[in-house]
């Protein structure tokens, strides 16, 4: 059963949810990566916006994504602000992932798993979840094959 609008409120209370995007959030609590597609024509866009900036339709839905991808976009970061299951004493790898359902389709987040020096652009990555305060939040690793051996 998907968490009503309370339960958003509490389990996020820093985040802005509006009407936008909140079925985003909702799809994390339950581990599921939902972005938005026009129900008119296809189109998948993030971030969550009321129109579809195809078609402009405002028939938009929150649908899950496969969590495939590939590394688009690859930043080491060395230092940063304080946050939870953030540890800049080794590189930290801030990534855009280009999701499988749409060329030019992203998703921002770290990969995990793997040697911060093997990451690169090109790999081939999937979604997975660790907890952060609490809640579910969506990073990727490596793919099995992808060249991108997962730490020992």
């Amino acid at each position: 059963m998907p968490a009503g609008d309370a339960v958003l409120f509490e389990r996020y209370p820093s985040t802005p949810i509006d009407h936008d995007n909140k079925d985003f959030y909702r799809g994390l609590l339950d581990r599921r990566l939902m972005l938005n597609r026009c129900a008119d024509c296809g189109r998948w866009h993030n971030p969550p916006l009321p129109m579809c900036p195809a078609c402009w339709s405002t028939d938009v839905r929150a649908t899950q994504v496969s969590g495939d991808g590939t590394v688009y976009l690859l930043t080491l970061m060395h230092q940063g602000p304080p946050t939870p299951g953030v540890d800049y004493s080794t590189p930290y790898p801030v990534a855009a992932v280009e999701l499988a359902e749409q060329a030019g389709l992203r998703f921002t987040s770290s990969i995990v798993n793997c040697d911060p020096q093997r990451l690169h652009i090109g790999m081939a990555v999937r979604l997975t979840w660790q907890l952060r305060e609490g809640n579910p939040f969506p990073l990727f690793e490596p793919a099995p094959g992808s060249g991108g051996p997962a730490r020992p």
